[in-house]
């Protein structure tokens, strides 16, 4: 049994009812928002903490409560994931910028091995380098970030510049329309 309710659902203006409404009824919106603005309109109808809970999939009263609680501090914002949340960071904006200038520069065949960046080689170099724990999954994740693509050559490049060769040898082409494309 779940104890009483230690804070109720303030009164709703008539823009959050019908911000919660949208949400709870939107296909596209994403499915912990569509929970928590299910349980909020099951309250502010007048069920129970437990009952919003089981009309919104949640497992106890409890997290309906601390929802309500959350909702009565912060507006329409509780229906995110709150702040703090998720792993932390665990190489920092140095770190990502030489993980970023190493994919740039082109591999000393001698030294890394190899003629074409790949990950595996990447991160090999990057770990004798600097970073001894990095993984191939946080090089994509940062190269990504910084807006460059692996690409059917087998190298990193900036996403939306590509090397084109004409008759007075390689020029260098940038796609204006990158950021459209990216999205």
């Amino acid at each position: 049994m779940t104890p009483p309710p230690k804070e109720r659902l303030r009164a709703l203006t008539a823009e959050e009812h019908a911000a919660l409404r949208r949400v709870s009824r939107a296909s596209s919106e994403r499915a912990d928002r569509v929970r928590r603005a299910t349980a909020l309109l099951a309250v502010a109808a007048g069920a129970s903490f437990a009952g919003a809970a089981r009309r919104a999939g949640f497992r106890s009263g409890t997290a309906v409560a601390n929802l309500v609680a959350r909702f009565n501090r912060r507006g329409l914002a509780a229906l995110s994931i709150a702040p703090g949340r998720g792993p932390k960071a665990t190489y920092d904006a140095a770190a990502r910028a030489q993980i970023v200038a190493t994919a740039q520069r082109p591999p000393d065949r001698r030294s890394d091995a190899t003629a074409t960046w790949s990950l595996s080689t990447l991160q090999r170099t990057l770990r004798c380098e600097a970073l001894p724990q990095l993984g191939a999954t946080t090089v994509r994740r940062v190269l990504r970030a910084a807006g460059s693509s692996y690409q059917r050559t087998r190298t990193w490049c900036p996403t939306g510049t590509a090397l084109r060769k004409r008759k007075a040898g390689a020029v260098r082409v940038v796609d204006p329309e990158t950021e459209l494309k990216r999205g």
